[in-house]
């Protein structure tokens, strides 16, 4: 019969083993996230576990993933709400979208069918001149970036240093999107009103509707996430990291010290713009189509919400956000879709109230109170 003691050492022990691998899966559940969605998805597939429809929805939550890790950035590190975010990606979207529509079914005098059918007089229209840069791959790939980049810098450049912060810039962000999604549900900009851009065939000359076409996206989709929350993650742990953080708890004081504020959020929500626009770029082939619906103001709050959700300035909290919801939202408006508005708002509420640091924030505290037993 073992002894009272020997029985307290094994209790002790189990307990810092314990421990350990909550310390162990804690350190390297980011690695394994990022093995499972870039390897372990496509295996699942391989294997029949997933068909195609699975593997292009998982593609475009990763898209959307990177607009949370943008939207942490300027929010959870900067502490400045931009309610825009889903605006920057639309634009990137579109680039892509217009050389995809380019190199799809052609109408008239080389007109994209998109394009043709929604014109008042498609028998005599021409090309727009906008429209006849963008067959060309390398200056497409270059507007993805430089579009909502240049937007960002110049809007962000100009509301800061007007010293708008806090809700008011919140709203004229919310009122920059708004005035946007207008403009694009116009036929006559040429850009296909509220119908969008469609019509996709082809990108970079492979067929988007084989099936080597659509892992392809998916793999270098979540490839993308990867590298994005990686460089995300190392840009906040660097001086400019620091600085963004000090920008969120006392800009005053950092002023103070010599240093400008508006540079660093200004770099910050440009930063995030490209982001977005690159997921837009991504997102576009594995939809089939981009229209202004996607830059409405709901899709920008619902972006806050997952950041809220998976755990505000945690990055990695950002991702979880906006995978889970996004997943938990494919799942209920399936099975109860009338319900879905009310458990995304109870979700919210209760995250609020209960975990303000998000579904990451309760882990690691949860991993601090079994440190702290052992």
């Amino acid at each position: 019969m073992p002894r009272p003691r020997d029985l307290v050492l094994a209790e002790v022990l189990r307990q810092r083993s314990w421990a350990a691998g909550l310390r162990w899966f804690d350190y390297h559940a980011p690695a394994l996230g990022a093995l499972l969605l870039v390897f372990g998805v496509p295996g699942l597939f391989a294997l029949g576990l997933l068909d195609q429809s699975d593997l292009a929805r998982l593609g475009r939550y990763c898209c959307l993933a990177m607009v949370a890790i943008g939207l942490d950035l300027v929010w959870g590190y900067a502490g400045v709400l931009s309610l825009c975010q889903m605006m920057f990606f639309t634009l990137g979207g579109y680039a892509c979208g217009m050389y995809l529509a380019m190199h799809g079914p052609l109408d008239g005098d080389g007109i994209p069918r998109a394009l043709f059918v929604v014109s008042s007089d498609p028998e005599g229209m021409q090309l727009p001149w906008f429209w006849k840069p963008f067959a060309d791959p390398w200056f497409a790939a270059a507007a993805v970036v430089l579009i909502p980049g240049l937007l960002a810098l110049v809007f962000g450049w100009l509301a800061f240093r007007s010293r708008i912060r806090g809700v008011y810039f919140a709203i004229i962000t919310q009122a920059a999107t708004v005035a946007l999604w207008l403009l694009f549900c116009r036929n006559d900009l040429q850009l296909c009103g509220t119908n969008g851009l469609t019509n996709f065939t082809r990108l970079l000359g492979f067929d988007l509707t084989a099936t080597a076409t659509k892992v392809g996206l998916y793999i270098v989709s979540a490839a993308t996430l990867v590298l994005t929350a990686w460089a995300v993650l190392r840009l906040t742990a660097t001086r400019f990291g620091r600085l963004l953080l000090a920008v969120r708890d006392n800009e005053a004081r950092l002023r103070f010290l010599g240093y400008d504020p508006v540079a660093y959020k200004t770099a910050a929500f440009v930063i995030a713009a490209v982001i977005a626009g690159i997921a837009g770029a991504l997102y576009t082939p594995q939809t089939g189509i981009i229209t202004p619906a996607n830059m409405t103001a709901i899709e920008s709050i619902l972006v806050v919400v997952w950041v809220a959700v998976g755990g505000r300035g945690t990055v990695t909290g950002a991702v979880v956000g906006a995978l889970a919801i996004n997943l938990l939202y494919a799942w209920l408006t399936t099975e109860v879709p009338r319900l879905w508005p009310f458990i995304l708002g109870a979700l919210f509420i209760l995250v609020v109230l209960f975990a303000p640091g998000g579904l990451v924030g309760a882990w690691r505290a949860f991993v601090r109170r079994g440190e702290r037993t052992a």
